[in-house]
């Protein structure tokens, strides 16, 4: 689903590359570990239910599930039929944010990640507030994320902080190891894979902890084995990573 898809019939936007949500991205294939309430508040606001505040902002590193989430809504929504928007921001820090954010209010879902690539920017700066401003007007429902909170973001645009934190904020725990198994083992499941526990023990001994990296190297894996009609053993692993 491209960022536009979904929209009334208006001039659709030309962005710089086609924005497409990942199949793997849906409440059901997340794993919350220790971010439940993040979870359960972002499904809420995707249904548009049991919201004190029609907007929420999940921050924190890289791996802990928060551009999922993000795309799980929007799935979500787009599955309830309404116009949904998802722009990971970092892939158009380049462009004109007028060019990019022009007409997002007329989404019903909007979904903003990678706030860090573009705050601090006067013109982005500008930009976001209108929009912020324009969207809860609107009556839209809002997810943004970024690495840092609103105050660590270095916006230079004080009232664009307090618009980010209108709703609520959470930051997002780093999955430990047990937590890395379980979502391993998850992803193997919705790839169809048999993933051993000691071959997930092998990966996390053996490879960077890092659940983005993680979660590629098992898609990795997983069509190597299907390649040489391999199981996914700790010597077949093993074999992997030493071509890598």
């Amino acid at each position: 689903m491209s960022a536009g898809q979904g929209r009334e019939a208006a001039p659709q936007r030309q962005l710089p590359l086609d924005l497409r949500l990942r199949d793997t991205s849906r409440f059901a294939g997340f794993y919350p570990g220790g971010n439940p309430l993040a979870r359960d508040a972002v499904e809420a606001l995707a249904v548009g239910v049991g919201m004190t505040e029609p907007q929420i902002l999940l921050h924190g590193p890289p791996g802990v599930g928060k551009t999922h989430l993000l795309q799980a809504a929007c799935h979500q929504g787009h599955e309830r039929g309404e116009p949904v928007v998802y722009l990971p921001l970092a892939e158009v820090a380049d462009v004109s944010p007028l060019a990019v954010l022009d007409g997002l209010e007329r989404a019903r879902l909007v979904a903003l990640d990678d706030l860090d690539a573009v705050v601090g920017q006067g013109d982005w700066d500008e930009a976001l507030f209108g929009l912020l401003n324009r969207l809860r007007d609107g009556g839209c429902r809002v997810l943004l994320a970024a690495t840092h909170a609103p105050d660590g973001l270095g916006s230079r645009l004080p009232d664009l902080t307090s618009r980010l934190a209108w709703g609520p904020v959470f930051r997002m725990q780093v999955p430990e190891e047990e937590d890395l198994k379980r979502i391993l083992a998850q992803r193997a499941v919705l790839r169809g894979l048999e993933l051993p526990e000691a071959v997930a023990e092998y990966l996390l001994r053996h490879y960077r902890r890092d659940l983005v990296a993680l979660l590629e190297l098992l898609d990795r894996l997983d069509l190597a084995a299907l390649a040489e009609q391999r199981r996914l053993t700790i010597p077949f692993v093993r074999d992997q990573l030493a071509r890598s």
